[in-house]
């Protein structure tokens, strides 16, 4: 546990909940030994390789929403150690997440390496941008490269973060991950087919 999101997670329900089952004293002392300056650089390079992340609202109903949101990789970017942002690109118009942050902004977020089975948890304050508004941002934000059309930017002004426990979290490995896994083994067939090619040339010749 680390950064202060012991301070926001752990409500007096949940202190409850973790006296009961035996870890509320473990919990404690990390309570105590908490605080927030700001992502590191570990978070933010971390945050610079993601193409996707799943970020949890709430509405006027008490009921939370979460949304997958993807793109290419790095689209999610650190503004700086505070404040992430990201151009929110036109998809089935449902608007649910918007809609929530615009009443409720408080949002919590969990990125993923599976590959590395790591995981990455942040509360923030989300703020919803329009594009006339901010045309530097937009500048500062747009994946120019990817094929999308932009609607809004979002900020995120992190109050807090966690890298959580890695276990339960199954590897599961991209086209561009696996591909470069291989590379080293293509490489090796290609080497010995172009061998077995020149034996098979002098076998011929003789």
């Amino acid at each position: 546990m680390a950064r202060n999101y012991a301070s926001l997670a752990f409500t007096e329900p949940v202190k409850a909940v973790q006296e009961r089952y035996g870890s509320r004293q473990t919990y404690e002392r990390v309570e105590q030994h908490t605080s927030f300056a700001g992502l590191t650089a570990t978070e933010i390079d971390f945050i610079a390789h993601r193409d996707s992340f799943y970020i949890a609202s709430y509405g006027e109903n008490d009921f939370p929403y979460i949304q997958h949101r993807g793109g290419p990789r790095g689209f999610l970017k650190a503004i700086d150690d505070t404040t992430l942002g990201f151009v929110d690109f036109r998809g089935n118009r449902q608007y649910v997440s918007v809609g929530n942050i615009l009443t409720h902004p408080n949002v919590s977020l969990i990125l993923i390496d599976y590959a590395h089975q790591a995981r990455l948890k942040l509360y923030a304050k989300a703020e919803v941008v329009e594009l006339a508004d901010r045309p530097d941002l937009f500048r500062l934000l747009d994946p120019a490269d990817y094929k999308h059309t932009p609607e809004r930017m979002l900020l995120l002004h992190v109050e807090a973060f966690d890298w959580n426990c890695p276990q339960h979290i199954t590897p599961r490995y991209t086209l561009e991950e696996i591909n470069g896994l291989l590379a080293t083994q293509r490489a090796r067939i290609t080497q010995l087919e172009e061998e077995l090619k020149r034996l098979q040339g002098t076998e011929i010749r003789r």
